[in-house]
């Protein structure tokens, strides 16, 4: 006789049950796990490469717009903030804006890029995300040169961007992106950085701009541009550029980041028609200089917007935002502050529209929480980035001031920042009918 127990017949009728059950579980725990996209990691190493294009495009940009005697030093604060900020980004900015922490400010769990080895941020590599976000870190302090330009000390912009990166930018990129920030939390919509970037850089802008005091002879001497074609050629690669800034910030190439990069296109197209019909309208001729900053104030004010919002309501935050920063322009006497690349009127003014419009706008693609809702929710999204990003950089400001001068002396402005900051020109004595002190000192 067998000693082999029968199987059971109802337990037999149960297994093919039992084994859908257990299947299903294992797939449902697989499509939990994240895994790894190529597709998406190859589109975001190169958007972290457009994004990073555009710090050298600002400093094309912003040194076309200053005097010959400043385009160095103009574009050298802009190329100093890639590495700066870059550096302090993987030191301990990256884990300040992106570890857990609390609604505020991040841990240090993620400092010096630890931890991230092997891991995935959705379907890419934790250090490309982390590269990423630090092209952001880098071009928002480059932003706020343009309205420092001409008198600040080298050494004091660097020692105020150290600060201002760590202290202000990272944990305000924790409280609109973090784990657990606070604007993030609330519902705020900031699709690539309207609140953490453009309208951070502009207050700060403005604030540092009335912290140093104006240029001198601004008012009665002209301050214009030195070289149009600079310009254009900075608007032109912060154009392309932006495209990886806002279609990359969708984290993967999708259906969103195709949105993002159409309504990306459709407003800076229509921002630079509008800016020159509002030229023309004034009674003066369409300009390049003006075509150029329609195109960067365009780019602004559908930054926050770009994955939330239908290609056309994107045409209308371009004809609102080139409106809005146009004006600006006009009466920036009333900031009362030599904002010298008028960056307040087009960052601050154009990114605050563009937030706004956002919570306005979100609906078309069935975002947000209802247009009442979500524009509340934007304004104090806005409220809360103007006090933090001005109180908090007028602080710092002030802090450097106490360990280095913030301006460099009268002789030295007046002869020439370039020679003052880095005993260099960018011109010869030739080309720019412009002799070369002798004295000067070094920053």
């Amino acid at each position: 006789m067998s000693s082999v127990t029968p199987f059971n017949p109802t337990l037999k009728r149960a297994l093919p049950l039992i084994t859908l059950l257990l299947l299903s579980a294992a797939s449902a725990q697989s499509a939990a796990k994240p895994v790894l996209d190529t597709g998406d990691t190859a589109w975001m190493m190169i958007s972290a490469a457009l994004v990073m294009l555009m710090t050298p495009g600002l400093a094309f940009f912003y040194g076309g717009l200053t005097r010959s005697q400043s385009v160095l030093n103009t574009m050298m604060m802009s190329f100093v903030s890639m590495g700066l900020v870059f550096v302090l980004w993987m030191l301990v900015g990256y884990s300040i804006a992106f570890a857990p922490g609390n609604a505020l400010i991040g841990n240090m769990s993620y400092a010096a890029l630890n931890g991230l080895v092997g891991q995935l941020s959705g379907t890419i590599p934790a250090y490309l995300f982390a590269t990423f976000q630090g092209m952001f870190a880098v071009i928002a302090l480059a932003l706020i040169s343009g309205a420092v330009i001409e008198r600040m000390r080298f050494r004091a912009f660097i020692l105020f961007g150290a600060l201002w990166s760590l202290l202000i930018y990272a944990p305000l990129a924790h409280m609109v992106w973090g784990p657990e920030g606070l604007l993030l939390k609330q519902g705020a919509l900031d699709f690539a950085g309207g609140t953490v970037i453009h309208i951070a850089a502009g207050v700060s802008a403005l604030v540092a701009a009335q912290v140093l005091g104006p240029r001198i002879g601004v008012g009665r001497v002209a301050h214009v541009p030195h070289n149009v074609p600079f310009v254009l050629l900075g608007a032109a690669l912060l154009w392309f550029g932006w495209i990886g800034f806002n279609a990359g910030s969708a984290l993967g190439a999708n259906q969103t980041a195709a949105l993002a990069f159409i309504t990306t296109v459709a407003a800076t197209a229509t921002a630079m028609l509008t800016w020159l019909g509002w030229e023309r309208l004034r009674g003066d001729k369409p300009s390049a200089v003006g075509a150029a900053t329609g195109v960067v104030v365009g780019l602004v004010a559908i930054t926050p917007a770009c994955g939330f919002v239908s290609p056309w309501a994107a045409m209308l935050i371009g004809v609102l935002g080139a409106t809005a920063s146009f004006w600006a322009v006009q009466y920036k006497r009333l900031f009362r502050a030599d904002d010298a690349l008028d960056v307040f009127a087009c960052h601050g003014v154009a990114g605050i529209v563009g937030a706004l419009l956002t919570g306005a706008f979100a609906w078309t693609t069935g975002a947000g929480k209802g247009i009442g809702d979500q524009l509340m929710i934007q304004a104090e999204a806005v409220l809360l980035t103007v006090i933090f990003t001005g109180l908090g950089s007028w602080i710092l400001l002030k802090l450097v001031g106490l360990l280095t001068p913030l301006r460099i002396n009268p002789s030295q402005e007046m002869g020439g920042i370039d020679i003052a900051a880095h005993s260099e020109q960018g011109y010869s004595e030739h080309e720019t009918g412009l002799s070369v002190p002798v004295f000067l000192g070094g920053d």
